[in-house]
C-alpha cells in the first residue's frame, strides 16, 4: 500500500513534479518517502526521510537535487521496520534504483539467491531484491527493459515497479502485475503514477498497464510496451475526467470532512444514471439483462467498509428482489473450499478497484465454477471492472481522507439501484413500487443533507466520547451494519476501542462491558424495529450506561437522564441507512477533532490496500 510516481522530462527539473505527486498520493502511505534522481553527471541522487512527505521534500530542496529522470516513493510499510534504510528508491551497485508497490511473496528465496551471489542487503523489505535482481540481469546486455522483464519472471506476488538506471539517461521502465500503475503522456514529459491524482496537474492524457505489462518510457512518451508473454502491445490512450479542484481542500480542514460534505452530490450523482434509467439493467453493462434474468442468487465479496455496504445490501437484495445473498469477506472467502453455482452472481465492491483480497477472492470465484460478475467501483478502469463482466461505477469522486465516506454511501446506492432491477427483471416490483422506490432516491440528497445540518449537536456530543477508550455501538436488522460501519469510522480516526452488535445480542455477553464508563451509541430509526431497540436501551439504561441515540424526527424518543438523543430527517423508509450513517461519520470526525488526532491519515492505515 504505497504511492509511486516517476518522470522523464526534455527540460524541466522533475523534482518539483516528484515531491507534488507524493503528496497527493500520500493518502496511499505516509510512513516514509523518497526520491531518486539522475544528475547531470549521471549520478543517482538519492533523498529519503521518515515521516511525511513535506520533510523529504524540504530536504530535497536544501540538497539542491535536479535532474531530468526521476522516480519516488511513499511508503507503507509491509516488509521491515519505518526507518530510512527502509524507506524507497533501493539502489543497487549505485546503478539501479528501483520503487515498488505490492508484496515479492518469494522474497526470502531471492534474497538467498542474491546474497551468494555476492549481493549485499541494506534493509529489511522485499524491494530490496527487485533493485539487486535486476542489476544482476543487467550485467548481461545492459538493456533495462530486458533486465526489468527477466527479474519479474522470477517473483511471485504483487507489484507496481519503477526503475531507472544511472547509464539510461534517456529512459524509465516501468512494469505491472496486481498493482495499479499508470502511463501519463505530457507536451515534453512522461510520467508514471500509482494513481491519476499525481499526474493531473500535468496531463490528463493517460494509459492504463494492465497485469503483465513492462514499458519503457521516454521524454517523448511510450517507446516500447510488452505484454506479459514479451509481445509487443498498444494500451488506449484515455483522457481522465478528473477534477484538480476534487484533490483540494478548499474552505475545509479536512478531506475527511470535505467528503463527508460532499455526500449529497455525490448521492445524488450516483443516482442520477438510476433514476433517469427507471433502475433499467442496461445501466450495469450490454449483458446485463441476459445475466440478471439468469441470476439465481448473490454473493458479494468486499473487505472493510465495503463489507459493510454489502452486509446492508444484503437486506435489500432479499426483501425486494427475494433473492439469497451471501457476504464473504474476501479475505477470508479465498482460503477455504466452497460451493459454487454458475448462476449465483459474484458481486466484489472496491472503492478502488484495486483491493487485492477482493481481486484474489474473485479470481478464486471464477476458478470455482462462479460464472458471472459485477463490480461495483468508485475508480474507472482500475483491476475489479476490467476483470468483471458487469460493472457500476459510483459518482463519488476523488475520496483522499483513508476512513471512507462518501464512497460508502454511493455504494449503497448502487446496490439499491441494483435491487431494485432485480425486482424489476423478477416481476416483483411493479409500476407504483418504482415509482416509490425512484421518489425516495430523488429526495435522498435533501434528507443526507438535513443530516449534514445535524452537525452542531454532534459536535456536543464528540467532546464527551472524546474522553472515553472504550465505545459500543447498537442497531437492529438493516442498519446493524450502520452501527458497525459507525465503530469502524470511530477506531479508525479516533483510536477509541469501538464495537458494535446487534442490539438483541446484548443480553448474550455484551451488556457485561456496560457501566457509566461505556458510552453506548443506538441507531433507532422509526421503524418496524423500534419498539425491540427501546427495549434494549432498557438494559442499558438499567445498568448505568450512557446513551446516544440516533433516532427520526418523527419517533418517540426522548431525551432523559442517562440518554442524549439527536434527530435525524422524517424516517425516509428503505433508504434510512444511507441517512443515518452520515451522522455516523460526523460523530467520528469531530471526536477526533477534539482527540487532536490526525484526521485524514490516521496511524497503521493507508487507503489503498494492495497487500494482502
Amino acid at each position: 500500500m504505497c504511492g509511486i510516481v516517476g518522470a522523464i522530462r526534455a527540460k524541466n527539473n522533475v523534482v518539483d513534479f516528484l515531491t507534488a505527486g507524493l503528496q497527493r498520493l500520500e493518502y496511499r502511505g505516509y510512513d516514509s518517502s523518497g526520491i531518486a534522481v539522475l544528475k547531470a553527471d549521471n549520478a543517482i541522487d538519492r533523498v529519503r526521510r521518515v515521516g511525511r512527505v513535506a520533510q523529504m521534500a524540504e530536504a530535497a530542496r536544501e540538497a539542491n537535487t535536479q535532474g531530468l529522470l526521476g522516480i519516488g516513493h511513499t511508503r507503507w510499510a509491509t516488509h521491515g521496520g519505518v526507518n530510512e534504510p527502509n524507506a524507497h528508491p533501493h539502489v543497487s551497485g549505485e546503478l539501479i534504483a528501483v520503487v515498488h508497490n505490492g508484496i515479492i511473496e518469494n522474497f526470502e528465496s531471492e534474497r538467498e539467491r542474491l546474497s551468494a551471489l555476492g549481493y549485499t542487503f541494506e534493509s529489511q523489505t522485499d524491494t530490496e531484491v527487485i533493485a539487486h535482481a535486476i542489476h544482476a540481469e543487467y550485467q548481461n546486455n545492459h538493456d533495462l527493459m530486458t533486465a526489468v522483464r527477466a527479474a519479474c519472471a522470477r517473483f511471485h506476488g504483487a507489484y507496481a515497479i519503477g526503475v531507472i538506471a544511472a547509464d539510461k539517461p534517456n529512459e524509465l521502465v516501468a512494469a505491472r502485475m496486481g498493482c495499479p500503475l499508470l502511463v501519463a503522456l505530457g507536451e515534453e514529459d512522461t510520467f508514471i503514477a500509482s494513481d491519476v491524482s499525481a499526474v493531473i496537474a500535468e496531463t490528463r492524457r493517460v494509459i492504463y498497464l494492465e497485469d503483465g505489462d513492462v514499458v519503457r518510457l521516454t521524454a517523448s512518451g511510450v517507446a516500447d510496451l510488452c505484454d506479459s508473454d514479451g509481445q509487443p502491445v498498444s494500451r488506449a490512450e484515455q483522457r481522465s475526467a478528473l477534477s484538480l479542484a476534487s484533490l483540494e481542500l478548499g474552505p475545509y480542514s479536512h478531506f475527511m470532512q470535505k467528503e463527508i460534505h460532499e455526500q449529497p452530490r455525490a448521492v445524488a450523482d450516483t443516482a442520477e444514471a438510476l433514476i433517469d434509467d427507471m433502475f433499467s439493467p442496461a445501466i450495469f453493462g450490454e449483458q446485463a439483462e441476459a445475466i440478471l434474468r439468469r441470476t439465481k442468487g448473490i454473493k458479494i465479496l468486499a473487505c472493510g467498509t465495503s463489507y459493510y455496504a454489502a452486509m446492508t445490501a444484503k437486506y435489500w437484495l432479499e426483501s425486494i428482489a427475494k433473492l439469497p445473498c451471501d457476504v464473504e469477506i474476501a479475505s477470508e472467502y479465498r482460503y477455504r473450499p466452497v460451493i459454487a453455482d454458475p448462476d449465483v452472481l459474484v458481486i466484489t465492491i472496491s472503492q478502488s478497484g484495486e483491493t487485492l483480497d477482493t481481486m484474489e477472492a474473485l479470481k478464486y470465484a471464477k476458478a470455482q465454477g462462479h460464472r458471472y460478475s459485477l463490480s461495483i467501483c468508485n475508480v474507472m478502469e482500475s483491476a475489479l471492472p476490467r476483470a468483471s463482466d458487469l460493472v457500476f461505477y459510483t459518482r463519488a469522486g476523488a475520496e483522499i481522507g483513508v476512513a471512507s465516506t462518501k464512497a460508502f454511501t454511493t455504494q449503497l446506492v448502487a446496490l439499491f439501484g441494483l435491487a431494485v432491477c432485480l425486482g424489476k427483471l423478477r416481476g416483483l416490483v411493479d409500476e407504483e413500487a418504482t415509482t416509490n422506490y425512484l421518489e425516495a432516491l430523488r429526495h435522498l440528497p435533501g434528507s443526507v443533507q438535513h443530516a449534514l445540518n445535524l452537525e452542531p449537536q454532534i459536535t456536543a456530543w464528540a467532546q464527551a466520547f472524546a474522553k472515553r477508550d472504550h465505545a459500543l455501538f447498537l442497531g437492529r436488522g438493516i442498519h446493524y451494519p450502520i452501527a458497525l460501519e459507525g465503530a469502524l469510522k470511530l477506531k479508525e480516526i479516533t483510536y477509541i476501542h469501538a464495537e458494535a452488535y446487534p442490539a438483541g445480542e446484548l443480553k448474550h455477553g455484551p451488556l457485561a462491558l456496560v457501566d457509566e464508563n461505556m458510552p453506548v451509541v443506538v441507531i433507532a430509526p422509526n421503524d418496524a424495529l423500534l419498539d425491540k431497540v427501546k427495549a434494549n436501551m432498557q438494559e442499558v439504561g438499567a445498568r448505568g450506561g450512557k446513551l446516544y441515540v440516533f433516532s427520526d424526527d418523527d419517533s418517540d424518543i426522548t431525551a432523559s437522564e442517562g440518554i442524549s438523543v439527536i434527530r435525524t430527517p422524517r424516517h425516509v423508509g428503505v433508504l434510512s441507512p444511507i441517512v443515518h450513517v452520515v451522522a455516523a461519520q460526523l460523530l467520528a470526525y469531530h471526536t477526533a477533532l477534539a482527540r487532536g488526532t490526525d484526521v485524514d491519515k490516521p496511524r497503521n492505515l493507508a487507503k489503498a490496500v494492495t497487500v494482502e
